[in-house]
């Protein structure tokens, strides 16, 4: 069964359980940005790939792939998120692609969402 906590990636976890105070401090601030943003739930994750992709932050991808699966994206939109940054960010956006069609193919499972 995979769940969100398991699409972590490992230098994450270990921020979240070795560094607490720092972690909620994080996440506080992470909250506040995401209650800033007009952004709605879904577009606000597809956007967060692209970026994602574009700073080759592949650890993160499987977490937000299911982050925007949740908020109803499809397949394809998640596709476009990530390759969406081609003209400017080049052709190193494709190294992420594979990682989220495999969490996206992946969490077909009622229990992931």
């Amino acid at each position: 069964m995979t769940t969100m906590t398991s699409l972590l990636s490992a230098s994450y976890q270990a921020f979240l359980s070795e560094a607490p105070k720092h972690a909620e401090v994080w996440m506080q601030a992470v909250q506040d940005l995401g209650g800033a943003s007009a952004l709605d739930k879904k577009t606000e994750a597809l956007a967060y790939l692209a970026v994602l992709a574009a700073l080759r932050l592949e650890s993160g991808v499987p977490f937000h792939v299911m982050m925007a699966k949740n908020a109803g994206a499809t397949r394809d939109e998640v596709i476009s998120a990530v390759l969406v940054g081609l003209p400017a960010a080049g052709n190193t956006v494709v190294q992420s692609l594979p990682a989220a069609l495999r969490t996206f193919d992946q969490s077909d499972d009622p229990t992931t969402r």
